[in-house]
């Protein structure tokens, strides 16, 4: 009988049975889902990436869309946010704009995002991380680095196994699937979640990493995108190989301290540690418009319901943040961000939508915008925030009547009251895309 430990014949996905052999099935549950490397027990940093995420929720809670290619993502003017394996077959893409996504998958069907939903769910399978490890790095809504270094005297199996218990949970419990990479370090970690999917486990352990990294593409490299891409190219750099014969000095007199990255990663060096969960940095809600938008009168009832979203989240949190900021993109794509910074910390959505309001009007001047955005940073707890304002007695009153409408929307949802910003000027104008902590 093989040992556990032996990664001569490693273990079955499905069952966890250990082989006894080589053969290409389980010996137990005839699965061909077997994973075996020399290096199997002795990693421990995990990259787990949830397959299709958002289109796998939708299709997981709508039975009849299982077959179908599904798209995640808002009206004609928005972009796709994911899309199932059925429309990426067809070429779908994640930032694609919408209409070039239907013009290359007709019969799709197209679902508008319900983060609320996907956070909520993402929740779930976090929690399902931390009860394998305290360190849990999350990247995203649905991927997180996990550290197992020492768990094996607690779970009384190798990181891998745990690992392939947890792919199996997340599939069992909560109708999902999940790509794992596992290796030495997180940037290769990460690059192996990518092999493979959907429902992928790869493993690329330390002896292997030069070779498997030689004939690579330089963007496979984590901060090497198509700017950077194209200048390596220009300088007749295509590949990690050639990287791995440039010693460090050139390549940081060539790049600068990104010369540093290149230089280490491509021969797989990364120290960096699986940070747990920071505490977030700002809270903030954007939306893009169907159509481009110059009205300041258009615009506020639209920042009103933004920084209603943000105040929302404030309140649920337990949080409260001292630095407004003010997003807005205008129709060729040019970013502009305006904050500033109140006396105290607020989680009001009349503070954010007044201090915002101020910042929105130096914007207006003609230019035509696609999209608005409201946050906070700065974040504290709610201990002092929105202290009564003696000075402002109408703040004060408002703050109070604030506070009604919580309760009422508490209890009958929250378009049971709606201020005169908002009631009935939005809905035609906007994609729904809410909230995000950062």
């Amino acid at each position: 009988m093989a040992p556990v430990n032996d990664p001569r014949f490693g273990f079955c996905r499905d069952c966890l049975a250990a082989q006894t052999s080589e053969g290409r099935r389980c010996h137990v549950c005839g699965s061909p889902r077997l994973l075996r490397h020399p290096e199997l027990y002795r990693l421990s940093i995990a990259h787990v990436d949830c397959d299709a995420f958002y289109a796998s929720v939708e299709k997981r809670d709508n039975p009849e869309l299982r077959n179908k290619p599904v798209i995640i993502g808002g009206g004609k003017r928005g972009v796709v946010s994911t899309a199932c394996y059925v429309a990426r077959i067809h070429g779908v893409k994640s930032a694609m704009p919408m209409f070039k996504a239907l013009e290359a998958c007709p019969h799709a069907v197209v679902i508008k995002p319900d983060m609320e939903k996907y956070a909520r769910v993402g929740r779930e399978i976090r929690q399902m991380m931390r009860d394998l490890t305290p360190l849990v790095e999350p990247l995203s809504i649905d991927e997180a680095f996990l550290d197992l270094s020492g768990t094996e005297r607690l779970h009384h199996d190798p990181p891998a196994r745990v690992m392939a218990q947890f792919s199996n949970r997340v599939e069992r419990e909560m109708g999902l699937s999940v790509s794992v990479g596992i290796s030495y370090c997180k940037f290769l970690a990460k690059i192996a979640s990518d092999f493979e999917k959907p429902r992928g486990f790869s493993i690329i352990g330390a002896e292997e990493a030069v070779t498997f990294l030689a004939d690579k593409p330089v963007t496979l490299i984590w901060g090497v995108g198509k700017a950077f891409a194209a200048t390596l190219e220009r300088d007749g750099i295509r590949t990690i190989g050639q990287l791995q014969t440039m010693e460090q000095g050139p390549l940081m007199a060539a790049y600068g301290t990104m010369g540093q990255r290149l230089y280490r990663l491509s021969r797989g060096l990364d120290t960096r540690r699986v940070e747990p969960e920071s505490e977030s940095k700002s809270v903030s809600a954007e939306t893009t418009f169907n159509e481009d938008i110059a009205s300041l009168d258009d615009l506020v009832p639209i920042l009103r319901s933004l920084s209603e979203k943000v105040s929302h989240r404030l309140k649920t949190a337990d949080i409260a943040g001292r630095t407004v900021v003010l997003k807005l993109k205008s129709r060729d794509f040019k970013l502009r961000t305006r904050n500033r910074q109140l006396a105290d910390p607020t989680q009001l959505a009349d503070r954010i939508f007044r201090t915002g309001f101020s910042l929105l009007e130096k914007e207006i001047d003609g230019t035509r915008f696609r999209l608005l955005g409201i946050g906070v940073s700065d974040l504290s707890d709610d201990g002092r925030a929105d202290p009564l304002d003696l000075v402002d007695v109408q703040a004060t009153k408002r703050a109070v009547a604030e506070t009604a409408i919580d309760k009422l929307r508490g209890k009958f949802g929250n378009h049971a009251v709606e201020t005169g910003y908002t009631f009935g000027k939005i809905q035609s104008r906007t994609k729904n895309v809410p909230d995000e902590i950062e």
